[in-house]
């Protein structure tokens, strides 16, 4: 269950990073840095916060009977039909304390959290007639899945014949009512997932889907909710085949160019749960990836490094040096230090994980990202 966990954990600061090279049609277009800025600490405290509870979890004193017991017990079915159900009958806000309850206990709720809070999103999508009013009575618990559920539900009320000519109105009052915040975000990297729903996880048809967003920043945000469905989709007692584990690269090797960046930041926790954590081999499958992306794939490296560690400073080092030259070791370094700043929200660690390195031209690279990327938060 651990390596779903870390998988999850690992696409969600992939996000993170993602909304940092999201890049705009030209300068007068530019997001505002404040708002920008918002989006990286919102998802950084999410994801902070489950790793702080996969450490430490604590437990609710609420009681709660398990269910789903017996054969049930690790059956995905059984805590979709639970969850609907208490969202129907009971309310949202009771489906999350009963998820909160088991999940100090119930390692498999755990590992499914993110899974389980879209199925509550989906089924509260069912009493709002906006995206906005089901936000407001959202809990961003296990990775804000609620709110990629919601946009699931809206998407299969709206159908795939009628989608096109309203995409763009989804999510415009949230664009409204604070262009490119966390909601915003959340919203079209949701519509990401529910076009991946919609289409039965046809990934590529998911992006070129995508494309109908006028908007370049809210394509490339829906785009990685279309990744991030593609690998997360097995924790659903289902299979997705735009992955395979004899093509750890894949779909980002097949995936046109426009895509690869977003499909690189993440596909590395992918590849990390196929070697059972094993960060060598990682680095020796991303110096085969795309020309021109292998960089981003040792850097995504690096960001799990940080991740898995929990941004401890001689776990992480130990992991980057496992590259075997300057350009794996450096991205390694630029991506586990852009995660100690994220994680920690601050550049006091990260200035330790720099100096902690033997290696000269290593340190320079440390500081030099540690400095631009603390400007940018």
């Amino acid at each position: 269950m651990k390596t779903n966990i870390f998988l999850i954990a690992g696409i969600l600061v992939a996000l993170l990073f993602l909304s940092m090279v999201l890049t705009r049609e030209n300068p007068s277009e530019q997001a505002p840095l404040p708002a920008q800025g918002s989006i990286e600490s919102f998802v950084n405290q999410m994801l902070s916060q489950e790793q702080r509870r996969e450490e430490d979890p604590s437990v609710v004193d609420v009681p709660l009977a398990e269910p789903c017991e017996g054969a049930n017990h690790t059956n995905f079915d059984c805590y979709e039909d639970y969850f609907k159900n208490t969202v129907k009958q009971q309310s949202i806000v009771y489906a999350f304390d009963a998820l909160k309850t088991i999940y100090p206990s119930n390692e498999y709720a755990r590992a499914q959290c993110h899974p389980i809070t879209h199925v509550i999103g989906q089924e509260a999508s069912k009493k709002f007639a906006t995206v906005a009013e089901a936000y407001t009575q959202g809990d961003s618990f296990c990775w804000s899945g609620y709110y990629h559920g919601v946009l699931e539900g809206v998407i299969a009320k709206i159908g795939y014949t009628n989608l096109a000519s309203q995409m763009d109105d989804i999510c415009a009052p949230l664009a409204k009512a604070r262009q490119y915040s966390f909601d915003h975000y959340n919203c079209v990297h949701g519509l990401g997932h529910g076009i991946m729903a919609i289409t039965q996880d046809e990934l590529f048809q998911s992006l070129e889907t995508c494309n109908v967003l006028s908007d370049t920043w809210e394509r490339q945000s829906c785009w990685s909710g279309a990744f991030m469905e593609n690998i997360i989709i097995d924790n659903k007692n289902h299979f997705t085949k735009y992955l395979k584990p004899e093509d750890p690269l894949y779909p980002c090797n097949e995936a046109g160019k426009e895509y690869k960046g977003t499909c690189y930041l993440m596909q590395t926790s992918y590849m990390l749960k196929l070697t059972n954590g094993d960060f060598a081999k990682v680095f020796e499958q991303c110096a085969m990836a795309d020309e021109g992306f292998q960089d981003i794939c040792y850097q995504s490296l690096g960001r799990d490094a940080s991740g898995r560690s929990v941004s401890n400073v001689q776990q992480t080092k130990a992991t980057c040096i496992l590259g075997k030259d300057f350009q794996q070791q450096s991205n390694c370094v630029i991506g586990a230090v852009k995660d100690f700043i994220s994680y920690h929200h601050s550049d006091i660690q990260a200035k330790e994980l720099c100096s902690s390195l033997e290696s000269l031209e290593l340190q320079q690279v440390c500081k030099s990202t540690s400095e631009t990327y603390a400007k940018v938060l």
